[in-house]
């Protein structure tokens, strides 16, 4: 190869590494240039796009929850309802809610009422009297009479003190009706007695005799009464009659819901404008209304 020829290819080498420099050195230019011009440009898309997106899905959201409507739930919300107010706030004495008249006929010469311990002041009241009368070789007369009372508050986990005892009520008519070894079982309304009163009747054989029950259940407002009522004939004496010991069975619980009356002033009042929401949730503990005991 002439020297020529040598000279003219390492011109050519030469203008090609300097051509090829200079296209490295605009290349890096142009990509420092742009690349602002670029995140300035996603930046504008995403602020546009982006936040308008959002709001718009968001909006889609809320409208969604919320039927189409676009408010929100505490807008919809319903009030809680309001609960009517216990119309009765005392109990009283059951021990005292009898008149001595009324205890000598049903409980003759019976000693002063035996009360009942429940723990519940103000919830649950209870008396019992028994007696037995000795009438020589003819034999003897058993008496036991039972009167309880149970009371109940609104509040907002239970409900109204109402429909509280209503359902207490219907209960304790249930457990009067299904006593083991009861027979001849009957039941029938009490008017005049309370808001709602039922009778029930029924025989029951024990090792000293026959026994003859009866149970009155009487709801007076927010207060649930039952009065036991029981007697038989030992030694060889008579059964009582039934529908004696049943006058003086309802005749008790006349007497019961007239104290209940007066010892809340007299007048069915309520004790509060309303329940408040915290009030504590008064018991409603199960009720033997029906054991007949000697």
């Amino acid at each position: 190869m002439s020297e020529g020829t040598m000279q003219r290819r390492a011109q050519r080498d030469d203008q090609h590494d300097r051509r090829t420099k200079r296209a490295r050195s605009l290349n890096r230019a142009l990509a420092a240039g742009a690349l602002p011009v670029l995140l300035f440009a996603a930046g504008c898309s995403s602020d546009s796009d982006g936040g308008g997106g959002s709001a718009a899905n968001a909006g889609d959201s809320q409208q969604s929850s919320s039927g189409g409507t676009g408010t929100t739930p505490g807008d919809s919300a319903s009030p809680s309802p309001t609960l009517k107010a216990a119309v009765y706030a005392t109990l009283p004495d059951a021990c005292k809610v009898v008149s001595e008249g009324t205890l000598d006929d049903t409980v003759p010469k019976a000693k002063a009422g035996k009360k009942s311990a429940s723990g519940e002041a103000g919830v649950r009241s209870g008396c019992t009297w028994d007696s037995l009368s000795d009438n020589g070789v003819k034999g003897s007369q058993y008496r036991w009479l039972s009167v309880s009372l149970l009371r109940f508050d609104s509040n907002s986990v239970a409900g109204d003190a109402d429909k509280q005892a209503q359902d207490y009520f219907a209960r304790q008519l249930n457990d009067a009706k299904s006593v083991q070894g009861a027979t001849n079982v009957k039941s029938s309304a009490a008017a005049g007695i309370g808001d709602a009163a039922t009778a029930v009747s029924y025989d029951q054989k024990k090792k000293e005799g026959a026994f003859k029950q009866q149970t009155v259940v009487t709801r007076a407002e927010n207060i649930v009464i039952t009065v036991d009522y029981n007697g038989a004939g030992l030694a060889g004496d008579k059964a009582p009659d039934p529908a004696d010991l049943m006058k003086l069975a309802q005749q008790t619980a006349k007497e019961v819901v007239a104290a209940v009356k007066k010892a809340n002033g007299g007048a069915a009042q309520p004790s509060s404008p309303a329940a408040s929401p915290s009030a504590k949730p008064s018991a409603a503990p199960s009720v033997s209304a029906s054991s007949a005991k000697s």
